[in-house]
């Protein structure tokens, strides 16, 4: 799965720590969905969609 969750963060000037805390997970769990090596559980996905206000498909993608 393909994820904008890197650039998402880098237009808010997060660092991977940052959004982690403001997740509730670590940063090496932000770090591995960044690079595409973990795929968040559905429960997380809704929350980081929330976090930026957009829904889960603009952020995640199959392709």
């Amino acid at each position: 799965m393909k994820n904008r969750l890197k650039g998402l963060r880098a237009e808010r000037g997060w660092s991977q720590a940052e959004l982690a805390e403001r997740l509730d997970v670590s940063r090496q769990s932000i770090n591995a969905i960044e690079t595409g090596k973990y795929d968040p559980s559905l429960p997380l996905a809704f929350k980081i969609a929330r976090l930026f206000d957009m829904p889960i498909d603009a952020i995640f993608t199959d392709a």
